[in-house]
């Protein structure tokens, strides 16, 4: 939209009018160089790097990892707990494989729930310091703006009896702003929230994952595995797992 109204006023020309060096240098430079002071130089150099995840679609599906849980349960329920390790070999989630190789190991349930739990919550917090990098450079970003905004302001304002630098002064008073609330509302705020729902997602599934692998070792029917993990769901959801899912569960 902000293109469009570009183009609606002078056509492609009146690109030139939204570039403005000062301007970029005061309010990217200035709201990076804040959030650099308010992170670790790696986080701060993984924050950017982690953008690309934004465009990643993630492939993991609840109501898969629930279809392979189930799968697991009818091969622990008939073949012993033992057998999950030749399952494991096929499963790509480390996560996942993760578990079952501690239930396979005999550990203890409390056990297997404290380590993969302490997994996620450091998954978590992972999570939060790379989002609240864009939460910051978001804050920071319509902050710097207004700064650029007074600085353009009091050169014009020192300059006032020279009239030609008084478009440019003011150019880089109005642009900086504009920046500054494209930095956060364009960029920095979208990507924070996408980071959040992805978060929200990979939670949920080592939550289903959890809760699955400590109802299969206390050796639980499949069925009963597929109700419990189901209601994790949405309803919607719900229903593309099929009704067969658990079959060869009850014998």
């Amino acid at each position: 939209m902000v293109i469009v109204g570009i183009l609606t006023g002078q056509g492609p020309s009146a690109f030139r009018y939204f570039v403005d060096v000062p301007s970029i240098v005061i309010t990217i430079g200035g709201s990076l160089s804040g959030t650099l002071g308010a992170h670790t130089l790696s986080d701060f150099i993984n924050g950017i790097k982690c953008i690309s995840l934004v465009f990643k679609q993630s492939t993991a599906d609840p109501a898969d990892i629930i279809r392979t849980i189930i799968d697991l349960a009818n091969v622990g329920r008939k073949e012993g707990l033992l057998a999950l390790e030749e399952a494991a070999n096929n499963i790509e989630d480390e996560f996942l494989k993760k578990g079952i190789m501690l239930i396979v190991d005999g550990t203890d349930p409390e056990l297997v729930r404290g380590i993969l739990e302490t997994d996620l919550v450091c998954l978590e917090e992972r999570h939060k310091t790379v989002i609240g990098f864009w939460e910051k450079w978001a804050e920071l970003g319509p902050a710097w703006g207004m700064i650029g905004t007074l600085i353009g302001l009091v050169i014009m304002l020192y300059n006032m009896e020279d009239a030609s630098s008084i478009g440019p002064a003011m150019a880089t008073a109005l642009l900086t702003t504009l920046y500054g609330s494209l930095i956060a509302n364009w960029l920095c705020n979208p990507v924070a929230s996408k980071m959040k729902v992805n978060n929200s997602v990979e939670v949920t599934l080592r939550n289903i994952t959890i809760e699955g692998l400590l109802s299969i070792q206390a050796g639980e029917n499949p069925r009963v595995i597929e109700e419990k993990l189901k209601s994790f769901l949405s309803p919607s959801q719900r229903s593309s797992i099929g009704a067969d899912s658990a079959g060869g569960g009850d014998e």
